[in-house]
């Protein structure tokens, strides 16, 4: 057995059922506990009769990049490595009994039909497949009983206790006895009552966080520091600091005031460009240059014991006091009958359970387990509440019959929604674009919520391109290693039909695009309720959402980044879309700063990518497509021969000249490359500014921002220098691996892939960044950041993705009831801080033509033509219909009518099957019209799209 013994008791409800899998995703050593009155007191691998588990990561301290690469971008290894050191205990007491009912089946995701059949402790089927997730966990299990008369001392094995489902006065004791320990035993109480939840942390009287934030420090520019008491620090650009008063910065490189280099001094913001720091009248005057950056400091937390002291996060429309309030009677109901009521909104609810809820709760306590673990981020203080009373708001009044249970998977949704809600899910058909992190999560939740049956006529659309990588395993729950390589989108529907195997799951390959509209039709559009999009990157959910829009259909976005999460409900004629606001646009690097002048580290990593693009991607395209074109070299050195231009036919011979043909071409070109980029280029621009150049004003050339480069010498001693020739050489040879004179005139183009590290493509980039910087006396980046710049990684981990797709679940069940906009809830949050922001979602604008004549991006005019309807016909119909005649007409790019354009007004007499040109079957076109102002001189008014059917019958079985 290991000198720290990795043992997590653990619960197997369904709220915990969340907790479990997340850890587990993150990196814990861990042992299972029976929940249902269960105790934990002589807790070995003898008593468990299992045998020895392989080596664990903790043992050897290697951190699995190829699984934890995204969240070591959140955590960082330090913190990884002491979450593989830590002993957790996870347990908690349901009152259903040590055997399984159906009700399990709908709010416990690892739970089976032929679980409840073969009457197997929920312990025992859980167990397994929880420990599948994470080959680097050991997963044991106790069938011991916690209660009043329990001895504590076990509990001093582990550096954390998680109790859920636990009867108040238990907490407490439990409570008292970590809280009481030297060094304390971080605690942390949490239950779900249906519609309501809370979290308690108690991490002890002096708890010390290394890092609050979790955000990486910035390092900027500075355009100079005044001699003075204080000393003011201005931002070059003005570009904002984002510093807060009292914060300290560290600073490097300066010139002149050269006594700051090195010295970490506290801020005093002045501005959201400048601040102060402190005396500098006795150093000597700023010249030009320097950096500053952030000092992250310590921060120690004070925290009482449960319910000592009343401090509340509360996050929803209820008063704190009130919510608090009512769990703790519902805590002395249950302490006093063994039972939770039946009777009122709230408490009727706290029999059932909402799965979303439970998995945002899991995910956010989760975080809190690793908080505690790691001293990495700001732990909550103390309490958390999260309500979703406005669910259940506009179905007090339902009969209590539509509440009862009826013996099947749905019984705890049912206590908290009733059977006609239940029904509408039912019947529910989603269209679910993105099968990633969010994907799988929200798959999990629609078969907890019983959405799109087969028995009802409803569907799940699933639609991934992409396939599982080992990285996806840490946070995709639904992949398991035998899935590498597999299809995301098929895999995860069949690991969904085995929690709820009465869905109706359709999985698709495609992406959703301009070129996949004969797939995604407006006529496959008009059969969906919902769209929910779960995808990593902001066009392609622009596009999904114009879709959404164009076909008046509601949309669930969400995504996350790190431990930030947000989620954003689209409902048509209520709210605003994705497209209606638009984030500023992601700052390009200068070209020639990539160039020539780099300054920061992320200039040369993007400067190693592009070179990798330009030799290994689109010059080999380049080449294929120019010899695709050409039949022959003889035809095209003939051609040349008798003056013709070819383009691009210069770069291409110079590629086939220099094409290596065996290893030793490879070497030497290498070599070459190296002189050229790190020893000639350096030389030139050196000799075009040389170091004592001057502008017209006077100031140096080189100046911060700008850096001198250095040549570098080629030396095969240099380790660098040998990466950079292996990797080149491996490329090059994987480009060039056919010889046979035809294939002689095609290569093979390579794209960059950051996750394979056998492919050469990292070790590439990550040299060429290392030389580049050393060349112009930049910090070099490890290999792990350089992945992340180089791959534009978004960090990613287990918590915040349950977090974010439990809370945009809970909306899907608004959207099904169709509730009113005042319901519906936008959120935002980071568990880093923590914070959380629930707000209502953005009303939906209207635009104003003339007085009585408005639009919104929901509406959309119709007109009804024939085969014989001319543009004329058209414009009049617009004008009799919706009472305004358009002044332009639109289709696409194509101006149809534009009455200022020369021969337009001919046009008029043109039938519009003419003048558009639809392809065969299409039965309508959507058309952009526009109007004359109120007054003269102001522009035109834009209108609402009018869809226009080539004839009435057209308007059954649409095709877009």
């Amino acid at each position: 057995m290991p000198d720290i013994l990795r043992k997590f008791a653990a619960v197997n409800s369904d709220f915990w059922t969340e907790c479990l899998r997340l850890c587990f995703s993150g990196l814990l050593s861990s042992a299972v506990n029976r929940c249902s009155l269960s105790l934990l007191q002589n807790l070995t691998e003898e008593h468990l009769n299992t045998p020895s588990p392989p080596p664990t990561m903790a043992d050897s301290m290697d951190i699995d990049d190829s699984l934890y690469s995204r969240q070591r971008y959140v955590l960082g290894d330090s913190a990884m490595q002491q979450m593989a050191q830590s002993a957790v205990f996870l347990s908690g007491m349901g009152a259903l009994g040590i055997l399984h009912v159906v009700w399990d089946l709908g709010t416990n995701f690892f739970i089976r039909e032929e679980d409840v059949h073969s009457q197997k402790k929920r312990v025992e089927a859980v167990h397994s497949r929880v420990a599948e997730l994470n080959p680097y966990v050991q997963v044991n299990v106790s069938t011991d009983v916690l209660d009043e008369s329990t001895d504590l001392s076990f509990l001093k094995r582990y550096q954390c206790v998680v109790l859920t489902e636990t009867k108040l006065s238990l907490q407490k004791r439990i409570n008292h006895f970590c809280h009481s320990q030297q060094p304390p035993i971080k605690f942390i109480g949490c239950d779900v009552f249906g519609i309501c939840s809370r979290v308690f942390c108690d991490f002890g009287e002096a708890f010390e966080v290394s890092d609050p934030t979790g955000e990486e420090p910035k390092e900027l520019f500075i355009q100079n520091v005044s001699q003075g008491n204080p000393g003011v620090v201005t931002c070059m650009d003005s570009r904002t600091h984002g510093l807060q008063t009292g914060q300290s910065v560290c600073f490097k490189e300066i010139n002149g005031m050269i006594e700051l280099n090195g010295t970490t001094h506290q801020v005093t913001v002045l501005s959201p460009y400048s601040f102060a720091i402190g005396d500098t009248s006795s150093f000597r005057p700023f010249a030009h240059g320097g950096i500053f950056r952030l000092v992250k400091t310590p921060k120690t937390f004070n925290f009482n014991q449960s319910h000592s002291v009343l401090i509340i996060v509360c996050l929803s429309n209820q008063v704190p006091l009130q919510l608090h309030t009512i769990m703790l009677a519902l805590d002395a109901f249950l302490e006093q009958h063994a039972r939770l009521p039946n009777i009122g909104c709230v408490s009727r609810c706290a029999r059932g359970c909402l799965s979303p809820l439970a998995a945002a709760v899991g995910g956010i306590t989760s975080q809190e387990v690793l908080k505690a673990l790691t001293g990495k981020f700001s732990p909550l203080q103390q309490w958390f509440y999260l309500d979703v009373v406005e669910v259940v708001q506009p179905l007090q009044y339902l009969p209590a019959e539509e509440f009862a249970p009826r013996g099947d998977r749905y019984d705890a949704l049912r206590a908290c929604i009733g059977e006609s809600m239940c029904l509408k899910l039912h019947k529910f058909r989603v269209f679910m674009v993105g099968c990633g992190a969010i994907g799988c999560e929200m798959l999990k939740n629609l078969a907890l919520l019983g959405v799109g049956l087969s028995r009802y006529s409803g569907e799940i659309c699933v639609t991934d391109p992409d396939l599982i990588e080992k990285s996806n395993l840490n946070r995709q729950f639904l992949f398991r290693p035998r899935h590498i390589q597999k299809p995301k989108s098929t895999t995860a529907a069949a690991a969904t039909l085995e929690i709820n195997p009465e869905m109706q799951i359709d999985a698709h390959l495609n992406k959703v695009c301009p070129a996949t509209e004969d797939i995604y039709s407006d006529a496959f559009f008009s059969h969906l309720n919902l769209v929910v999009t779960a995808l990593d990157n902001v066009e392609a959910r622009r596009y999904v959402d114009s879709r959404s829009v164009s076909n008046q259909k509601a949309l669930l976005d969400s995504g996350t980044m790190g431990t930030k999460g947000h989620t954003e409900i689209i409902v048509p004629f209520l709210t605003e879309s994705y497209n209606s606001h638009r984030d500023p646009p992601e700052e390009e690097i200068p070209f020639c700063t990539l160039k020539s002048f780099p300054a920061v580290i992320e200039h040369t990593i993007q400067w190693a990518r592009d070179k990798f693009e330009s030799a290994f991607s689109h010059k080999p395209s380049t080449y294929n497509m120019f010899w695709q074109s050409h039949s022959s070299a003889q035809d095209v050195l003939q051609r040349m021969m008798a003056g013709e231009s070819m383009e691009g036919a210069f770069q291409v011979i110079k590629l086939l000249s220099r094409r290596p043909t065996h290893l030793d071409h490879c070497l030497a070109l290498a070599r070459l490359k190296f002189d050229k980029y790190f020893k000639r280029k350096a030389l030139q621009l050196l000799h075009s500014f040389p170091l004592d150049t001057r502008l017209k004003d006077g100031s140096l050339f080189w100046q911060s921002p700008k850096r001198p480069p250095s040549p570098i010498e080629f030396d095969l001693n240099d380790p660098l220098s040998e990466e950079e020739r292996e990797a080149i050489s491996q490329l090059q040879e994987a480009i060039n691996s056919n010889f046979v004179t035809p294939e002689r005139l095609r290569m093979t183009p390579l794209f960059f892939e950051k996750d394979d590290d056998t492919n050469g493509h990292m070790d590439l980039v990550a040299s060429a960044s290392a030389l580049r910087a050393q060349m112009y006396a930049i910090e070099a980046a490890d290999r792990l950041q350089t992945k992340r710049i180089a791959g534009k990684i978004i960090p990613a981990i287990a918590t915040s993705t349950a977090a974010v797709a439990g809370l945009v679940s809970l909306e899907l069940i608004k959207v099904a009831g169709g509730y009113g906009f005042e319901l519906f809830k936008n959120c935002f949050f980071n568990l880093a801080i923590p914070v959380m922001v629930l707000t209502e979602t953005a009303q939906v604008k209207r635009t104003q033509i003339r007085d009585d004549i408005s639009f919104s991006i929901w509406d959309r005019w119709t007109i009804f033509g024939h085969e014989d309807f001319t543009l004329s016909d058209f414009i009049s119909a617009v004008r009799e219909e919706y009472g305004i005649e358009p002044t332009m007409v639109v289709h696409g790019v194509k101006m149809l009518y534009v009455p200022v354009m020369p021969g337009h007004n001919k046009r008029l007499k043109l039938t519009m099957r003419k003048l558009i040109k639809p392809s065969a079957g299409r039965k309508y076109v959507d058309l952009t019209v526009s109007f004359a102002p109120e007054a003269d001189g102001d522009e035109d008014l834009p209108g609402p799209p009018v869809r226009y059917y080539f004839s009435r019958e057209s308007k059954s079985g649409e095709k877009a």
